[in-house]
């Protein structure tokens, strides 16, 4: 991976010298100083000449670092540079490792082992820790890690890069009662040891990026769905978030069908405390998901496809670079559409895709069709975390309904498959993605280049003019009542609300006007019961569109929305929406006060920057 494409400009590491190949992680937590420590192993591969290897880290204490004998190694950490951390660079041990006589010739192999002892900071941006006040029991304890995009330096001293991918092992002490689970295997059951804690052994033996290295510790217990799957939770969620998943054999083999081999054994997942800032993270063989998506009748169940569909893409084929974001979510929610097509039908899958053109249709409108954080490929003038995340999902997704369309479905199929079997548990890049798309469908059919206009897609902004819009009739009853509304006033009855699938109801709120009066808000809840629905993709379009309109009846139920949950998606625009008004600006200060601290950092990063928010001091 050596290619200008390649490059990730957010680690300090020189993976061409010196790379981190397995690490060993043996940690305790430590839930009232917020931190957890211990030591990590490193195995090391190293060119001939190289005398250093150099670590990302962001926060960590470290207090020594050995060689596998114990001979003490020099160390420092360099100065910090803001929303990177420092680099740890470390003498190489003197010894090389002896080479196993059962790896074939030009097989590599670790030539160094090293041991880091450390601690996190309490802080570290990618550890969430809660007070049993913030979970559903209020009994004990919680802590929850989210390592994407570059947090998981402020836990482990390793080579934080998605291109330098590595195995991994781990042995944890959590206090009893805690359950822990990882992105690992569990390996046997915990372990008693003194002081009424206990140790628990995990394993990766698939090389992964290191973002995808999680852990997450609390009052959890396990349901079975299927031979390959199951989900954990807190005791007073289980049972809903079990009934809620309960599709995941028939998504398992909706994916096997469409792209190949599942390859990692088992597909588990864990429902989050709500503080979690995301919908859902796709760490390997333990899927991390918000409770904000049970809704009781599995309508907002996509998150579970698309954190699935990661096993091939993104997981399994990763970006070498975070400028190609695309690579991972733009082909992963392409794959969801399809396994939801597959479980749910195509009816569902066309209402969901047009969702998401809606989305990216409505992005470039808002940002600019030259904008640069519109490029799916991050261009070098910006941050590759400034690119709009509907550049990401969105345009990708529709890019590559547009490929499929062009090319035929049946060959686009096998192209994708062939792609993830040729480049399974290895770094990609857009180039590589091109490139071989170009070598083994298109060839030296220039008319079907110029028809596709794939550079234009990755590198270019705005939308290309070929993209492949969903069917008209996909919402043509909800488009008809938007119509009818935004005319006469019209509102669509009760029943036939509540005959609609949850993307109908989202399609309405999206696309009725945005400036609404207090009587018309009053008749949308009156009449919809917006305030009342559980589902919280709905809710939030409801509060929403009520704060914008500076609707005071809804700031109390606002209040308790942004008091329960702390995934961004809403988080983020209800206080935007507030902070847009005079009448709002002191309601989001009043609320963002008293819910600061039971946010992720990632969550009040967002947030602190659109109120101006400065916590006392």
């Amino acid at each position: 991976m050596t290619s200008e494409e390649a490059s990730d400009d957010q680690t300090f590491a020189k993976p061409q010298e010196a790379r981190v190949t397995h690490i060993d992680l043996n940690l305790a937590m430590d839930f009232d100083a917020n931190t957890i420590g211990g030591t990590a192993t490193l195995d090391i591969l190293a060119a001939a000449e190289a005398s250093e290897i150099i670590l990302d880290s962001n926060g960590l204490r470290v207090s020594a670092v050995t060689d596998e004998a114990g001979n003490a190694l020099k160390f420092n950490l360099g100065e910090t540079a803001e929303g990177k951390g420092e680099p740890l660079t470390i003498q190489l041990p003197a010894q090389k490792l002896e080479r196993n006589s059962e790896l074939t010739e030009g097989e590599l192999a670790p030539t160094h082992r090293i041991v880091v002892e450390y601690m996190s900071a309490p802080e570290a941006e990618a550890l969430q820790w809660l007070g049993p006040e913030q979970t559903a029991g209020g009994e004990h304890p919680f802590l929850f890690s989210q390592g994407q995009a570059i947090n998981n330096r402020t836990w482990i001293p390793t080579q934080d890069s998605p291109g330098i991918r590595q195995t991994w092992e781990a042995t944890i002490s959590a206090p009893e009662p805690l359950n822990v689970v990882m992105s690992g295997v569990l390996q046997g059951d915990p372990e008693a040891e003194d002081g009424n804690r206990r140790d628990f052994r995990f394993v990766m033996n698939n090389a992964v990026p290191p973002y995808l290295i999680a852990i997450a510790a609390g009052n959890i217990e396990f349901r079975e769905l299927g031979p390959r799957s199951g989900v954990w939770a807190e005791p007073e969620v289980i049972e809903a978030a079990a009934q809620e998943v309960g599709d995941t054999e028939a998504m398992i083999d909706a994916g096997i069908a469409l792209f190949g081999d599942y390859r990692w054994g088992r597909y588990d997942m864990i429902v989050l405390p709500p503080a979690f800032p995301y919908g859902g993270m796709e760490n390997p063989v333990m899927t991390f998901l918000t409770p904000t998506f049970i809704a009781g009748d599995r309508s907002n169940n996509g998150l579970v496809a698309h954190e699935l569909a990661h096993s091939w893409s993104g997981n399994l084929t990763t970006y070498s670079s975070w400028r190609d974001g695309w690579l991972n979510e733009g082909v992963t929610s392409y794959f969801e559409n399809r396994i939801v097509e597959e479980v749910y039908g195509k009816e569902r899958a066309e209402q969901e895709y047009a969702l998401s053109y809606a989305g990216l249709v409505g992005g470039i409108d808002d940002s600019g069709a030259d904008n640069p954080a519109t490029a799916m490929r991050t261009p070098d003038t910006i941050s590759p975390f400034d690119t709009s995340g509907f550049a990401i999902y969105d345009k990708g997704t529709v890019f590559l309904r547009t490929v499929e369309n062009i090319i035929g479905r049946e060959k686009f199929d096998a192209w994708l498959t062939q792609w993830f079997d040729s480049h399974a548990f290895e770094p990609v890049t857009s180039e590589m993605f091109l490139a071989d798309l170009r070598a083994k469908l298109i060839g030296d059919d220039d008319e079907l280049e110029n028809r596709l206009m794939l550079d234009e897609w990755v590198y270019g902004t705005g939308l290309p003019e070929n993209a492949w819009k969903p069917d008209s009739e996909a919402f043509a009853e909800v488009d008809g009542a938007i119509s009818a509304y935004a005319g006469a006033g019209t509102l669509p009855d009760a029943d036939a609300w509540r005959g609609w699938t949850a993307a109908e109801q989202r399609r309405f709120l999206d696309e009725i006007p945005q400036e609404l009066s207090g009587e018309q808000l009053l008749a949308l809840d009156t009449t919809l019961g917006l305030s009342q629905t559980a589902n919280n993709e709905v809710l939030f379009l409801w509060l929403e569109a009520a704060l914008s309109n500076e609707y005071d009846p809804a700031v109390p139920q606002a209040e308790r929305f942004l008091a329960r949950v702390g995934r961004n998606k809403f988080v983020s625009p209800l206080f935007t929406a507030l902070n847009e008004t005079d009448w709002g600006k002191p309601i989001a200060q009043r609320i963002y006060a008293e819910t600061r601290s039971g946010y992720h950092a990632y969550t009040r990063g967002n947030v602190d920057e659109t109120l101006q928010y400065e916590a006392p001091s």
